[in-house]
């Protein structure tokens, strides 16, 4: 698997995306709609309860065989030095694509007052298509949807990956992104990413090694710590939905150009968006085009 970082991909590219939403007469999308106050048009979601994920013991773990992860303090030690030296969503170490000739959508959970929904229609498309996925969820969104992340689990066409606890950036200093500033610290940085890839581990019994920050922001540090604690850093290569902020069409101008290899990002908790109704009248003639659509578990080792 190839960890090079590709530069100037399709949405996050800031040149592509001005041209972009200013033909579409938008403003710059911002990824942290999650967060963020509701789009007006979308209606209402539930709120998020304040049930937590049990916090896994020292040794509870879905995964025996892979080794305990080093502690806070162990990467204090080993990190405490360093200065971070990049920041945003192609930070060196971060994978852009799949490394493979399969395309990867991935859809994120967020979590939170904004972001506990679940947009069905998203996942019943997915379902129809018969097109496989890879589901980033929040540990707030698992609590406030235990029984429906075990079904996602269950469903050999899912795989999930970690979106962290707080839906936080992910940075040693506390650098904001979209106004939602990040880890202030390296302990910090072992909660957001060890800390819920544990309880979601114990929670859906599956080992969950591929790990997304809130708002997709990471610094160079955040990443080597990342790596350091067993898990896969994952952006995109493909921005399909600008925090599910996009209709449908905007939707399909996106995904019209997956090539393989991409990874697409898009968001499954917010119903009412053109996500699904994009996703869903696209899949079939990227099917049609010859695209292999892929999980990303060709991503095994960090």
């Amino acid at each position: 698997m190839s960890t090079e970082v590709p530069r100037g991909f399709r949405m996050p590219s800031p040149s592509r995306r001005t041209v972009l939403t200013a033909a579409l007469g938008l403003a710059v999308p911002s990824l942290a709609a999650c967060d963020a106050t509701p789009d007006a048009a979308l209606p209402p979601e539930p709120p998020a309860t304040d049930t937590a994920l049990p916090t896994p013991s020292a040794t509870a773990t879905a995964a025996p065989t892979r080794p305990a992860a080093p502690s806070a303090a162990e990467m204090q030690a080993r990190f405490g030095a360093d200065v971070p030296r990049e920041w945003g969503l192609e930070v060196t170490g971060t994978v852009l694509r799949t490394g493979t000739t399969g395309t990867a959508l991935t859809f994120d959970a967020c979590g939170g007052p904004q972001g506990a929904g679940i947009d069905s229609q998203l996942i019943a498309a997915l379902r129809s298509a018969k097109v496989p996925a890879t589901l980033f969820l929040n540990t707030r969104w698992v609590a406030a949807n235990r029984a429906l992340a075990h079904e996602l689990a269950a469903d050999p066409l899912f795989a999930i990956g970690n979106h962290g606890s707080r839906h936080l950036p992910l940075s040693v200093t506390g650098r904001a992104a979209y106004g939602i500033p990040g880890t202030a610290n390296i302990a910090e940085v072992v909660e957001e990413v060890r800390t819920s890839r544990d309880a979601l581990e114990q929670e859906l019994q599956r080992d969950i090694p591929w790990f997304r920050a809130g708002t997709a922001h990471m610094d160079d540090v955040a990443v080597r710590i990342c790596r350091s604690l067993g898990n896969i850093p994952v952006n995109f290569s493909v921005n399909a939905d600008a925090g599910a902020t996009f209709t449908a069409v905007q939707v399909g101008t996106q995904l019209a150009g997956l090539k393989a290899g991409d990874i697409a990002i898009g968001h499954m908790n917010r119903p009412g968006s053109g996500t699904a109704a994009g996703f869903g009248k696209s899949l079939p003639a990227l099917m049609a085009r010859g695209l292999r659509f892929e999980t990303l578990a060709s991503l095994k080792t960090a």
